[in-house]
């Protein structure tokens, strides 16, 4: 698909579009992004939960990618709505998963 991406952006520029308009004039991404990816779990997390708790908004996260298995996070504080939104992606993940291991298998056994 087509998909503008941009970055890194700060996180305000990336998110309010009059800052995004001043610090990257012109951009298509800037004051309109809806994905985040983060260095690392501790900053991803930390600015989702604050995310999520000032704007009362659903996070989904985080979401763990490179790993053999599906795993995801949870935190102490995590509520229901956190919980089965965790599952549903970690299913998917899995999903998604199974059927490249099979695919891998049968392309295996073509040969």
């Amino acid at each position: 698909p087509a998909l503008a991406v941009e970055g890194p952006i700060q996180y305000d520029a990336a998110s309010d579009p009059g800052v995004g308009e001043s610090k990257l004039p012109g951009s298509t991404v800037a004051g309109h992004a809806t994905v985040f990816i983060f260095p690392d779990l501790n900053t991803g997390n930390n600015t989702y939960k604050a995310v999520q708790r000032s704007a009362g908004a659903v996070a989904v996260g985080p979401v763990l990618q490179g790993l053999n298995k599906p795993v995801n996070d949870l935190s102490r504080g995590a509520t229901i709505e956190d919980i089965l939104n965790t599952v549903a992606i970690t299913a998917v993940q899995a999903g998604f998963a199974a059927q490249a291991g099979s695919s891998q298998q049968s392309e295996g056994g073509a040969s």
